[in-house]
């Protein structure tokens, strides 16, 4: 076992829950620092999770020479002059999501990753649950087939409260709506299951909150497999809920409604027959999926970095979101289906932000 690496979180906002589940990975992690501009946030982590070092500035934590890894949690608008910054001192970055604001600087950022001896891990903890992890197993055996068709609901509520924070439901500082700060885990989730996506057509609107960004969107996709999918998600649903349901050749798939934990337990599979129960039954048998959410993407991190391996979630991953929501944007705006993948020609490549006053 490698020495624990030194970790130090910057925006402590969602940025708790990353530092607990460091905390529940003390063989692997020790917990270095926090950064934030607000002293009271400071306090907690230095209080109740025994934080050493705290800076209010992140050019003093990045003078540090005794850290690790940098996790970002910071507003969206920063994550690309911070993870530059942080790769450039071949310093190992965890990044929230979106993990950048178009294709172009995600691009950038996948270069700066080559330039330096460090590693980029965007956040996508849903991949990390049980319940997909036992289904990805299945899929990892041959043990699916084809994938028919499938379908994501992602039914939150969001209001005025909730927009009362400066950055939030603005173009130049969320860098958009739900789709891109809400429902991309659980798209992300589908699209690490059903490979590559190849055309998209969407329609996104602002219905529940007076904000600049979309609160609603209806999507649908057709993968290279040939598999069709419709994405939903509003921040209007009284009932919060999030929902998966796959249509294989052999077995179909169903998530849990957990709101924020539709990777995890229980997933419900229903076998075509009974040879392909049996099959399954013998596939989870022995399966033990280990730590999950935060926790298994962090774990699984420290895991590869001591490998020398690629990281378990990649920049290409952080791509393939970010290319499925500049493609939902151009749809709703252009109201044609848009065909991935998208590269420099794209009329969106360096940025989905509309110009201020205008629609979408």
């Amino acid at each position: 076992m490698s020495d624990p690496l030194r970790v130090a979180v910057v925006g402590l906002g969602v940025g708790f829950s990353h530092l607990a589940a460091y905390r529940e990975l003390p063989e692997l992690y020790e917990l270095a620092a926090v950064c934030d501009p607000l002293e009271p946030k400071l306090d907690l982590a230095r209080g109740i999770l025994g934080v050493p070092r705290s800076f209010t500035s992140f050019d003093d934590l990045l003078a540090c020479d005794d850290i690790d890894v940098v996790n970002v949690c910071t507003p969206p608008d920063l994550h690309l002059p911070m993870v530059t910054a942080l790769l450039e001192r071949d310093l190992h970055v965890v990044c929230e999501k979106p993990l950048a604001g178009s294709l172009a600087e995600v691009d950038a950022l996948a270069a700066c990753e080559r330039e330096s001896r460090a590693r980029l891990m965007p956040i996508f903890q849903y991949r990390f649950g049980r319940g997909i992890a036992r289904l990805r197993r299945l899929l990892e055996a041959g043990l699916a087939g084809r994938p028919y068709v499938a379908s994501v609901e992602t039914w939150w509520r969001r209001g005025a409260d909730y927009y009362a924070v400066p950055w939030r439901g603005r173009f130049d500082s969320e860098l958009g709506g739900i789709c891109v700060s809400h429902a991309i885990h659980a798209h992300d989730l589908l699209q690490s299951l059903l490979g590559p996506i190849e055309r998209v057509y969407a329609r996104v609107a602002t219905r529940v909150n007076e904000i600049e960004t979309e609160d609603c969107a209806a999507v649908t996709l057709e993968f290279g497999s040939g598999a069709l999918a419709t994405l939903t998600a509003t921040l209007g649903s009284v009932r919060e809920s999030s929902r998966l349901r796959i249509a294989f050749e052999h077995f179909s798939a169903e998530s849990s409604q957990s709101p924020y934990q539709p990777g995890s337990e229980p997933w419900t599979l229903e076998p075509a027959t009974a040879e392909a129960a049996a099959r399954i039954d013998a596939a989870l048998d022995d399966f033990e999926p280990g730590p999950e959410l935060y926790a298994g993407q962090f774990a699984a991190f420290h895991a590869a970095l001591a490998r020398g391996d690629a990281p378990p979630v990649t920049v290409a991953d952080a791509r393939a979101a970010i290319e499925l929501v500049t493609a939902i944007y151009h749809s709703s705006r252009t109201g044609e289906a848009v065909a991935l993948p998208l590269g420099p020609d794209h009329p969106l490549y360096a940025g989905w932000i509309p110009e201020r006053g205008a629609e979408g």
